[in-house]
């Protein structure tokens, strides 16, 4: 096996994502690069290739995505994905209502419609926005878990079509069981399998019907999913505090489907919310280009978010939320827009010292390629700590439950129980974050970039990268062998090692690579599941120096695991 291939020295973002910075990131997008919104919706009815794996169906952490235009996301694959998933329901006795929504994204819109002709054909009682409305992700999720708190009830399940912030020639449907989360991977693995048994046979085997006809039928029906979570708020979030503080609040949907929801709340709780953008556009042509140069709805990178970090000293508090509402992007006047990192450790320091009804067994839930910061402030609040492989699906039970009262991603993915203790979502909600972030600044008096500042003074300020390198198919596949005995390396910077982790500590799962672990630092190595190289996130207490340092070992270090 080949050498790994080294991390070119790329510009660090503000969440620490190492990236090649386009000469038009974060300028408006010009309009010889928006999408060709005729040739997209063309491209939606071409029929893939089921021989070829790009082209076949493939659920990652959330569902499936792809593009109309590269034949990975277009009308055969809804019709093949939602006729297993409704061949799921009835082998699994799911019987109660199916909960669909969806974004913004151009593919969204014809997506439902067809879902809703196989759904309709196959007698599944579905319910969908009123109006053909937008639905952000927590709202399928809140809704699926308030039906299902009646136990005499036949169990709901949810369907949301969006590609999260990918771009504009995007598409992606993602199934949410009855538990209200990202669905497992055995569930993912099933629908995965038929749907792709379907497309190898020309989805000869699909029940479908006109859309008309589908609309018609007394088995599908509309309702606002948005009144009932915007009344629901006031039990998760301290809205009486946000309004006592006047606050001026912006916020920027980017276009998505939280769009509709932020001047309700206001309305709604008597808040002075700002919407900087009210606009929906398929093409996404208001956006600041990201990074490399695309269009991309990333609420955690300032380039996309440039537009509401040029306001930021307008207002007490900002956020911005990525277009299926389930990220968050939080931006102050001390800081801008925050490292997402900062803010989870924040939101947990706070939510634990100012949720009294909350159980002191309750645990916290990170991902395992999140900042150390909040194992610190965990320990130091005198609670427990649940550390899980990436994905948020590893929280859903123990928020359903309330065993977990908080889980976090480092990717700006957060939910957490109500005031009361009991469970809110089990699906990340970009909206109450960006919600707790102004309660935090109402009840404390300091923005979230302030109160971070005292965080880091009190238990040690981080320095946080992930960095894609090179990897070949055969290297990536060698990840899935490794043991913490595939380490030989006795220190990392100058450190001991303390833990060489191939399962997560927290339930003892699979992490799909490798975790390094220091009393200063640590560095974590796992593939890409859809591209050549691996993803290495690292982190020092010390310094930027020292980060230097972890990253050029971790990647020898990984080298020389995986020759092994």
């Amino acid at each position: 096996m080949g050498t790994i291939g080294q991390a070119p020295n790329f510009a660090f973002t503000q969440a620490g994502n190492n990236i090649m910075v386009h000469p038009l990131a974060g300028k408006p997008a010009p309009a010889n690069m928006l999408i060709a919104m005729g040739a997209l919706l063309r491209a939606y009815r071409d029929m893939p290739d089921a021989n070829d794996p790009a082209q076949r169906v493939a659920f990652g952490t959330s569902g499936h995505r792809g593009s109309a235009f590269a034949r990975s996301f277009n009308e055969a694959h809804i019709l093949a994905i939602v006729q297993a998933v409704c061949e799921y329901r009835r082998k699994h006795a799911i019987a109660g209502p199916l909960y669909l929504g969806k974004d913004t994204h151009a593919l969204s819109g014809p997506a439902q419609c067809t879902a809703l002709e196989v759904l309709a054909a196959n007698g599944v009682h579905t319910r969908i926005q009123l109006d053909d409305g937008y639905t952000p992700t927590p709202v399928i999720s809140r809704a699926i878990l308030a039906h299902n708190r009646d136990r005499g009830a036949a169990r709901a399940d949810g369907l949301v079509v969006t590609p999260s912030h990918n771009p504009p020639e995007d598409g992606g449907i993602k199934y949410n069981p009855p538990n209200g989360g990202p669905a497992d991977t055995d569930v993912t693995g099933w629908i995965e399998q038929r749907a792709n048994a379907l497309l190898e046979t020309g989805n000869r085997e699909v029940k479908r019907m006109p859309y008309a006809q589908a609309l018609a039928e007394p088995s599908i029906s509309a309702e606002d999913f948005a009144a009932p979570y915007i009344a629901d708020l006031e039990h998760v979030i301290d809205m009486d505090a946000i309004r006592a503080a006047k606050l001026r609040i912006g916020v920027d949907p980017l276009g998505g489907a939280a769009v509709a929801y932020w001047k309700p709340i206001a309305e709604h709780y008597g808040l002075d919310i700002d919407v900087v953008n009210p606009n929906v556009d398929p093409a996404f042509g208001f956006m600041t280009l990201d990074h490399d140069g695309k269009i991309r709805m990333d609420c955690s990178s300032p380039y996309a978010m440039a537009g509401l970090v040029g306001l930021a000293q307008r207002y007490d508090i900002a956020w911005g939320n990525d277009t299926d509402a389930d990220r968050h992007g939080i931006v102050t006047p001390s800081a801008g827009l925050m490292n997402p990192n900062h803010f989870l450790a924040v939101a947990i320091h706070y939510l634990l010292a100012h949720r009294p009804q909350w159980s002191t067994a309750a645990a916290v839930g990170k991902t395992l390629v999140s900042s150390a910061l909040i194992d610190r402030v965990v320990a130091g609040a005198g609670r427990r700590l649940i550390e899980v492989p990436v994905g948020f699906k590893w929280f859903s039970a123990g928020l359903l439950e309330g065993s977990i009262c908080f889980g976090g991603e480092e990717s700006a993915g957060a939910s957490f129980l109500r005031r009361d203790g009991s469970a809110w979502t089990t699906d990340k909600d970009g909206i109450i974050l960006g919600l707790l972030a102004a309660e935090i600044t109402a009840v404390t008096g300091k923005d979230p970039g302030r109160y971070y500042l005292d965080l880091a003074a009190q238990y040690g300020s981080p320095h946080y990268v992930r960095i894609d390198a090179p990897a070949t198919p055969a290297q990536k596949a060698a990840f899935k062998h490794l043991t913490g005995d595939s380490v030989k390396a006795a220190t990392l910077a100058g450190d001991p090692i303390l833990a060489r982790l191939t399962r997560a500590p927290g339930n003892d799962a699979p992490i799909g690579g490798l975790k390094v672990t220091t009393a200063a630092g640590w560095f974590a190595a796992r593939p890409s599941g859809t591209e050549d190289i691996y993803k290495l996130y690292a982190e020092s207490f010390t310094s930027a120096e020292h980060l230097a340092q972890i990253v050029r070992e971790a990647q020898d270090i990984v080298g020389a695991a995986l020759r092994n």
